[in-house]
């Protein structure tokens, strides 16, 4: 049970500004947020350019705020719901990390991007293409989804030669 004096604290304690610091703070209490982002929603709520550099650059000198493990995240969270290379360094310029560190997280990946076409492909197309309208589709798929277009071709052309050789085989 709250008491008048602590229910009348705890509205002053809610009703002072919160610091950036805080306010990023919260945010990346949330999930792992970029350097660039955090900036955005600081602007976004008002603060002070200056406050928002000083608290994001002591969030970083804390070790709350990385974009370098930021990035592993999102790396992580894309191959999983079936992207590939291009696309993984596309969102992760997007969220302002600096090109060495996006091609350093894309290599990292340590990922079979061939394999994960193919197994995409079957995710998303149950049946193999038979006709070369149906082929182009899915390879435009794989490309839409980050596959280079070798990989992508190589994919749908493997997906018809495992359909030719054992009949209906996934």
């Amino acid at each position: 049970m709250m008491t008048a004096m602590s229910d009348s604290r705890h509205r002053k304690r809610a009703s002072e500004p919160r610091t950036a610091y805080d306010a990023a703070l919260g945010l990346l209490a949330r999930r792992e947020q970029s350097r660039r982002e955090l900036r955005q929603r600081l602007d976004r709520r008002g603060y002070d350019a200056a406050e928002s550099d000083a608290a994001l650059d002591r969030l970083a000198q804390d070790h709350y705020q990385d974009d370098a493990r930021f990035g592993e995240m999102l790396v992580r969270t894309r191959i999983a719901q079936g992207y590939g290379p291009a696309r993984l360094r596309a969102d992760l310029g997007s969220h302002g990390l600096p090109d060495a560190l996006v091609r350093e997280l894309v290599a990292q990946a340590d990922v079979d991007w061939f394999e994960r076409a193919c197994s995409q492909l079957r995710k998303h197309y149950p049946a193999p293409a038979r006709e070369q309208s149906e082929r182009a589709r899915q390879a435009q798929y794989l490309l839409r989804r980050g596959f280079d277009a070798g990989i992508a071709r190589r994919a749908v052309e493997r997906r018809m030669d495992d359909t030719d050789d054992s009949g209906d085989n996934m």
